[in-house]
């Protein structure tokens, strides 16, 4: 059985809503991660003790598990059509859901990519996959 996709970001009313970017390495990183490991991801941030963040296709959504899981701060509505390039920040919308929401923007971004290169580099040991050597001749 598949975990439904986190949609209450879309039901609850936010606080505000700002245009805003995220830096392409963040972006190449989840999407990277949603192809290897799923649709849906769900991590625990650390050092947040009641926060996780979910990672999805068209949102990032961080939640309060003591709250039933209720948004607290949401990256969505990432531009991308007509994309040709890799390193340009990407425009998207953020909403927040809590008045303290914006503290814990950076902090939520530099744990989500220390944990999805953990677990990317888990799926991907060694011993799951293998460079070609080159041919000498």
């Amino acid at each position: 059985m598949r975990t439904p996709l986190y949609a209450r970001h879309n039901e609850v009313t936010p606080l505000a809503t700002r245009e805003g970017k995220i830096d392409a390495l963040y972006y190449n990183h989840v999407q990277t991660a949603l192809k290897i490991l799923g649709p849906h991801i769900r991590l625990r941030i650390p050092t947040l003790k009641h926060l996780d963040l979910v990672l999805q296709k068209d949102a990032w959504i961080v939640i309060d598990r003591a709250l039933h899981d209720y948004p607290i701060l949401c990256w969505t509505g990432f531009e991308t059509a007509h994309r040709d390039n890799l390193h340009e920040p990407i425009k998207c919308e953020i909403r927040y859901f809590h008045f303290a929401a914006s503290m814990i923007f950076n902090k939520t971004l530099e744990a989500m990519e220390l944990m999805l290169g953990e677990l990317l580099e888990e799926e991907l040991s060694d011993e799951k996959s293998s460079v070609l050597p080159f041919r000498k001749d």
